[in-house]
Order: structure tokens, then C-alpha cells, then sequence
């Protein structure tokens, strides 16, 4: 006879098997590492062929205590069968509220925190100490404050798919692979700061600003012989491939942005490319390099591309909609910056398909004095905010999906939670 746990009318959106399972004496079921269920309810609706799906997500954490109950059932089906889970004793699932909290990236990173103090330790000898000048350029960018996220996504889709082969450590590739991917961020910033002439980046003065745009030109260009060399030294074709890609992306995201300031005429799905040349191309290689070094299967390989091309997008699009809604002081660097500068992104996309006006203040190139201001203002009131916001939870609910494959672990939940961060961001 097999024995089963009634765990209460609520959609988990997985299987019961996934959700609790019972072989204890003790009245409570410890449903992950913390006792916390985390709950993901979703109510959507498909209007049109080719409109996606829109969810509303409500997350929760509560603190529960489950009495568990065990009775007999015929088969293991039975779980899954609604007509035959009307046997045994009522269902019970007990819930004390608690306020949510919300997530921070020093949680979700706490899994793999000795990863990154080592990652740290070794990205200035791997940048090199033979060019002071240089030296110090990439010390303005590492010791900026930033939060290290494509890197701790390195070691979190590596730990995630290690387990599935029974890798109990990372390899050396793996570790090398999150350093070249940071010196690849870095590189990219110190240019995007220079095309953009930006003079702050994450509250300090950028690169240009210090040493000039040639110091700054040239430190970018190092950081990525650099990275190129060292990816090289992996040995391992799919992955050069992989990256050398994201490299090339950079450039021609860089180049579609150029072409397109001022455009009133961009289309979304020209803004999402773009968005994944600069962003999301990164983000995804990463995670599927960091799985192609666990040897998993192709699918899954798959699976963790799809997973990061879509974090990424949703990132690109909270960024771009926090352009418009935080304070210089919260962004680090001017409030409105891309929208005067021409750079059309999502939430103008859309408030430009109800508001002409912003049409004409934005292709008179904000002569005239307050029209940026009253741009923003458009955008706001137009809607435009809301559909990015919709836009970037349509991408986070893609990249959980991905993540389908993977089995549970605080790893896998980690990057699950990297998504609920980036939308908590907006909330």
C-alpha cells in the first residue's frame, strides 16, 4: 500500500511529488531550506494569434507549518488523478502570514558567495598589473559597487547543472569562464560610457572622465584581448564559438542604437533585438557556457540560453523603465538620459502609439526648453510605463519556464529568485 501527503487545494503550478513528500514522524513538512513556501499564482488571458501571454504574478513567502497527514491511496496515480484524490481525509494546508520580504541580492548570491570572494581575488592579477593606466582604469570599473550578477550566474547555472551530473565541485573551466565573462562586461561598459559620453557610472565618474576617451578606448580594447585570450586557453570550440558571438553582438547592438536615435518609427521587436545584442546576449551565453562545462545534455544546454536571453531582456526593460522613474541619485547617473539622447526604449515604444505630440517633441530633439521633462511626463501618463512593466514580466515568466528542466535545488531557486529580484525592482 502506498502511502501519500495531503498537502491542500493549491496550485503550485508542478506536480504533488515536486511540491511535499513524507517518509517522516514529525507533524511538519519542511517544504525547501528556510520553511518557506513560495508560492506563484498566475491568472492570464491570450487575446489575438500573436499576442503573448500577459500573467499577472502574485509571489509570496509565508511561513508554514503543515500537519501531515498520511493515508492510503491505490497507485501513485492517484496524485494526479482528480477522481481518485476524493479518498482518505479532507486536505489541509495550514498557513500562518507573514509580511513578504523582499528579495536582495546578497540572499540569492549567498549559495555560491565563496565563488564570488574568489572571483574578486583574481580578477585584477587576470587583468594584469604591466600597465598601471590601465590597471587603474579597470580598478575604477571593479571597485564601483557593481553587483557581480553575470558572474553569480555563472556559478549559479554551473552548481545547477553540475548536480544533474553529480559534479560535486566546479572545474577550473567554470571558474575561468565567470572572470572572462566579467572582464567582458567590464570592457563593454567602459565603451558604452565612452559612445554614450557618459561622465558618471554607478555614482563615480567614469573611465573617459578620469583618464580621456583614448585611455578609456584603449582599456576596453585590452580588457577584451584579454578575456579573448584567456577564453581561447579553455579549449573548448562551442564555448569560444558561444562568446566570441557576444563580443560581435556588442558592436552591432551598439550600431543599431546608433542608427535609430531620434527614430519615432522603431518597432518593439527592433528595440528587443537591440535589447539582446547589448544585454541579453551576455547573459545567455553565460548560462549556457557555464552548462556545456557540467557535459549536460543538449536540451538542457538550451533550455539555460533561453533561460538567460530572457532575464536578460526582462533586466534591459526594468532598467530602461527605471530610467524614467528613479532619481538621478537612485540611478546613479541623470534621470531621463536615454530619451535625451535619442535612445527610444520600451516605455516610449509604446507611449508613442498613443500620444503623436511626443512625437514632435522628441523629432524636434528637445529644443526647446522643459520639452524633456514634458516628454517624460507623456510617457508616464500615456501608459507607457505600465506595458513595459507588462513586457518585462512577459520575459520573467519565459525565463522561469526555462528553468522547467533543472532539478530542484537552493541553486536552481536562486535563479529563480534573479528574476523575482529585477521584477521587485519596479514593484
Amino acid at each position: 500500500m502506498m502511502m501519500s501527503v495531503a498537502c491542500g487545494n493549491l496550485d503550485f503550478g508542478r506536480s504533488a511529488l515536486d511540491v511535499a513528500s513524507c517518509g517522516c514522524s514529525s507533524n511538519v513538512v519542511r517544504l525547501d531550506r528556510s520553511s518557506s513556501l513560495r508560492c506563484s499564482v498566475k491568472t492570464g488571458l491570450q487575446a489575438g494569434k500573436n499576442r503573448a501571454y500577459v500573467g499577472k504574478k502574485l509571489d509570496c513567502f509565508r511561513r508554514v507549518s503543515v500537519p501531515c497527514q498520511v493515508f492510503p491511496t491505490k497507485t501513485s496515480g492517484a496524485l494526479f488523478n482528480d477522481h481518485e484524490i476524493t479518498q482518505g481525509p479532507p486536505q489541509v494546508l495550514e498557513v500562518k502570514d507573514e509580511p513578504r520580504r523582499p528579495i536582495s541580492l546578497a540572499n540569492v548570491f549567498e549559495v555560491v558567495a565563496d565563488d564570488l570572494q574568489a572571483l574578486n581575488q583574481n580578477l585584477r592579477s587576470i587583468v594584469g598589473a604591466d600597465n598601471p593606466v590601465l590597471m587603474s582604469a579597470a580598478e575604477q570599473i571593479f571597485g564601483a559597487g557593481g553587483k557581480r550578477m553575470r558572474p553569480a550566474l555563472v556559478f549559479l547555472a554551473s552548481r545547477a547543472t553540475a548536480e544533474m551530473m553529480g559534479l560535486k565541485e566546479l572545474t577550473r573551466e567554470h571558474r575561468r569562464l565567470a572572470e572572462i565573462i566579467e572582464m567582458i562586461h567590464t570592457a563593454s561598459l567602459i565603451h558604452d560610457d565612452v559612445l554614450d559620453d557618459s561622465d558618471m557610472r554607478r555614482g563615480k565618474e567614469t573611465v573617459h572622465q578620469l583618464f580621456g576617451t583614448r585611455v578609456a578606448v584603449l582599456a576596453g580594447d585590452f580588457m577584451f584581448a584579454q578575456s579573448s585570450w584567456y577564453l581561447a586557453n579553455l579549449e573548448n570550440l562551442e564555448v569560444i564559438k558561444l562568446i566570441s558571438q557576444v563580443i560581435k553582438d556588442f558592436a552591432s547592438g551598439e550600431i543599431k542604437q546608433a542608427s535609430s536615435l531620434f527614430d519615432c518609427d522603431i518597432e518593439l521587436e527592433e528595440y528587443l533585438i537591440k535589447s539582446y545584442y547589448k544585454t541579453a546576449s551576455l547573459i545567455a551565453a553565460s548560462a549556457k557556457g557555464a552548462a556545456i562545462f557540467s557535459g549536460v545534455d543538449g536540451k538542457t544546454c538550451e533550455q539555460m540560453y533561453q533561460y538567460g536571453k530572457n532575464l536578460g531582456l526582462s533586466f534591459q526593460v526594468v532598467d530602461d523603465i527605471l530610467d524614467f522613474t528613479q532619481s538621478a541619485e537612485q540611478l546613479g547617473k541623470p534621470a531621463g538620459s536615454d530619451l535625451a539622447k535619442g535612445n527610444l526604449t520600451a516605455p516610449v515604444i509604446f507611449a508613442l502609439q498613443k500620444e503623436p505630440k511626443l512625437r514632435d517633441i522628441i523629432e524636434s530633439e528637445f529644443c526647446q526648453t522643459g520639452s524633456l521633462d514634458e516628454a517624460i511626463n507623456l510617457v508616464n501618463i500615456c501608459g507607457g510605463i505600465k506595458r513595459a512593466q507588462e513586457l518585462a514580466k512577459e520575459k520573467a515568466d519565459l525565463a522561469i519556464q526555462n528553468l522547467q528542466p533543472l532539478p530542484k535545488s537552493s541553486f536552481k531557486l536562486a535563479l529563480e529568485d534573479m528574476v523575482m529580484y529585477n521584477l521587485e525592482r519596479i514593484d
